[in-house]
């Protein structure tokens, strides 16, 4: 089908997070600009609402596998771009097997974009990579992206006239990676949670993102001797075509289990978006009051803030903990046990914000009730499980009392 095909634009989308609510738009246009245009993404297609929960990636590596023709791993949905219809059109620069030092994906795509022979390559950022859940990427590792782009450009230099990354690293990463990289006509941003409506300029390379969760998306097209870029929302449209009829379909069973309500949203979190730090400052409290944890530390990036109403539905819930955390008792690192300032310090560098109780922290601290991510990942393991999980007490304090 590719060879049918001539390119003149790339169209790249990033951080879709399964965000099927809305995503007519998004999946209309694709279909309808494939006939010319070479569709990417830049991680993140996977995770972040009940359409992937309850799917368990079904509707994404459908629609990845009709609509994309290369895209690059982010740090949610990892282990899916091993699967066979995902590894083909997966591109990934510098993420290698850690014994062996081979390349874990193909690390380039050579295609005509007009009459331009174009390279179209991807990397993961090392923050991104150690945000993937710890069992998912055991047995790989990355290498620093300059370090790979720049050899990935010596080996092919010779078979490409222009070079295009697709980079899951945050935006000002790509910044730095554009300085870097001079002979990269275009960076396609992702995984920086934030809102880029114009391209920037570094040198003669264009930096640009298109907007997440199924909202927009970001084209770059040769003209000239260089490349002109913009990023725009997606056009409206009623329908999908007929060869989307499955994706359709799946989306719109999944849509009548997520309208299940679970009870009435207590007033302080109605009508508007859900402040996330509230919430768990507020389920932080109730974790070590009724489980008798000496201490809990839970990281914001758990939680996502959608909007809210009078009415929590299973919708709302698995938009607002998308991840699946078991709650558990962890052990704290030795180094960090007896100085919990530079434990949150560390935690934060690694995960974001952190949410923390009682404040301050005990002196020492040789255990804390936290997410099994955290746990996992930047603590000592688990001790226990915690018998609950976080969007159970999620539910739990959304819902329970009166709803004054």
């Amino acid at each position: 089908m590719t060879a049918a095909r001539h390119f003149q634009r790339i169209i790249a989308t990033t951080d879709v997070h399964s965000a099927f609510d809305d995503a007519v738009p998004m999946l209309a246009h694709l279909h309808a600009a494939r006939h010319d245009s070479f569709v990417v993404d830049c991680g993140d297609f996977f995770e972040g609402t009940g359409y992937y929960r309850l799917g368990q990636g079904r509707i994404e590596r459908d629609a990845l596998a009709r609509l994309y023709d290369a895209v690059t791993p982010g740090n949610h949905g990892w282990d899916h771009h091993f699967e066979p219809d995902l590894y083909d059109i997966t591109v990934c620069a510098n993420a290698i097997d850690d014994e062996t030092g081979e390349l874990l994906f193909h690390p380039v795509r050579l295609v005509r974009i007009g009459t331009r022979r174009v390279a179209v390559t991807g990397i993961i950022g090392p923050q991104a990579f150690n945000a993937i859940p710890a069992h998912q990427r055991t047995g790989h590792r990355v290498i620093e992206p300059v370090r790979a782009l720049r050899k990935l450009m010596l080996a092919h230099h010779h078979q490409a006239d222009s070079w295009v990354a697709l980079s899951h690293s945050g935006f000002d990463e790509d910044l730095k990676l554009a300085e870097s990289c001079p002979f990269l006509d275009v960076v396609f941003a992702g995984h920086c949670h934030s809102d880029r409506p114009e391209p920037v300029v570094v040198g003669d390379t264009l930096v640009l993102k298109g907007r997440e969760l199924a909202a927009g998306y970001a084209l770059a097209q040769p003209l000239g001797s260089g490349w002109t870029a913009h990023v725009a929302g997606f056009p409206p449209a009623a329908d999908l075509p007929d060869e989307l009829t499955s994706v359709r379909e799946a989306i719109d069973a999944i849509r009548d289990q997520l309208r299940t309500p679970l009870g009435p949203v207590r007033h302080l979190y109605r009508n508007g978006p859900l402040d996330r730090h509230a919430v768990l400052l507020d389920l932080a409290g109730r974790l070590h009051n009724g489980l008798g944890a000496e201490a809990v530390v839970l990281n914001e990036t758990a939680l996502r803030s959608p909007r809210l109403n009078t009415v929590l539905t299973h919708g709302d819930l698995l938009a607002i903990e998308p991840f699946d955390n078991q709650l558990v008792h962890a052990h704290v690192p030795e180094h960090f046990s007896a100085d919990p300032t530079a434990l949150l310090t560390h935690l934060t560098e690694q995960a974001g914000p952190i949410m923390s109780t009682p404040d301050p922290l005990p002196d020492r601290l040789p255990t804390v009730l936290t997410t099994s991510y955290l746990a996992d990942a930047y603590l000592g393991g688990r001790t226990r499980q915690a018998g609950i999980r976080l969007s159970q007490a999620v539910q739990h304090t959304l819902t329970d009392g009166d709803s004054r």
